[in-house]
């Protein structure tokens, strides 16, 4: 199924990256992953009429696994080892939150080790970074994004449930001064609560020197309460940014990157745009993803999951590993189906899945 033990799957490509959820906890309540606070609940009643479940629950009825269910840091560095050994250069750690993961520094030091790691990356919320950042550095950690989906303090704490902005902002500045570049900022842009921000927040990207990218709002929020109508797509964002900025094309020499990249002219600052909703890169996709708990998901909208943890805790080889991962590789999705008539949404949200 696989040429020369790499990673492939029936159509063609060849899986290169790897992102690996440490926990399913998080400390902040995002309106497109975990809408669980009034304020979400209001925006989405009065936004519209006909929601499939109006009222939200409480932040408290969230059950998170427990320890023993997750991975632990010797089996994710043994699947690290494994996947790497099938071509596997890019590791990014995410989670929920990551930075509530106790030891995480000690992890990271692990994977970093590993020869055939090219890039080891972590996408974070940014709350506790700051207290974190140069264990992180220390540790082998080579890049981060952070997410930040407003600059406004009352509409960030409407969006993440707390009221963080500051922590935020101080924690990239803090991944700058430490040379973890180039820092990426992520922002999940929603009609209606964000997307008068957008100038605002390329224009702090353009300022600060950072890599600002957009990403389309998906289907994987807690509540199911994703509709098309609130989808702001690459297209309208890049038109907007044009008649503000002057934006040159900046050509990826990698095919399966997911961002279309824009400089700003006579700047170091970069505009990145995902738009899976509108302009689907499935085509290229290179991305594998194992959950907190041990699940292997080939796509982000899986709607299948293949549990890694029996083989990792039951005596399985890692070349018997190696053989299971290549069998359930070669079955990835072609691609997903977001606005299709026959489109499921995933079991579990992206606080599980892992970004």
């Amino acid at each position: 199924m696989s040429a020369g033990g790499l990673l492939e799957d029936s159509h063609g490509r060849v899986i290169r990256d790897l992102r690996i959820s440490v926990t399913d906890r998080c400390n902040f309540r995002c309106l497109y992953c975990l809408p669980e606070t009034e304020e979400a609940a209001n925006f989405y009643r009065t936004k519209f009429d006909a929601l499939r479940n109006p009222t939200p629950g409480p932040a408290a009825a969230l059950q998170w696994k427990p320890r023993s269910e997750l991975l632990t840091f010797e089996e994710i560095v043994r699947l690290v080892r494994i996947c790497v050994g099938m071509g596997i250069e890019k590791v990014r750690l995410t989670g929920g939150e990551p930075l509530l993961r106790r030891g995480l520094e000690e992890l990271i030091r692990q994977i970093a080790a590993l020869a055939g790691v090219k890039d080891l990356a972590m996408t974070t919320n940014g709350f506790q970074f700051v207290q974190k950042a140069d264990g992180l550095k220390e540790a082998g950690l080579q890049r981060v994004s952070f997410s930040l989906d407003s600059l406004e303090r009352e509409n960030f704490k409407k969006i993440t449930g707390r009221d963080g902005l500051g922590q935020v902002l101080s924690g990239i500045r803090k991944a700058q001064e430490l040379g973890l570049e180039p820092v990426k900022v992520n922002c999940v842009v929603i009609r209606g609560i964000n997307d008068h921000e957008i100038e605002a927040l390329a224009d702090f990207a353009c300022r600060q020197g950072l890599v600002m990218r957009f990403i389309e709002f998906m289907p994987l929020d807690s509540q199911r309460l994703w509709q098309r109508e609130l989808v702001v797509t690459g297209a309208e964002i890049r038109a907007r940014l044009s008649r503000r900025f002057g934006l040159l094309p900046r050509p990826s020499t990698n095919v399966s990157e997911t961002a279309r990249r824009w400089q700003f002219a006579g700047k170091q600052a970069e505009i990145g745009l995902i738009s899976p909703v509108s302009e689907p890169f499935c085509g290229h996709c290179n991305r594998i993803r194992i959950t907190a708990d041990g699940k292997l998901r080939t796509c982000l909208f899986s709607v299948v999951e293949h549990d890694l943890k029996p083989l990792l805790r039951g005596g399985k080889s890692d070349n018997q590993i190696a053989a299971w991962l290549s069998e359930r590789v070669w079955l990835k999705e072609e691609r997903h189906h977001i606005g299709e008539r026959d489109y499921v949404p995933p079991a579990r949200t992206m606080s599980c899945i892992g970004g």
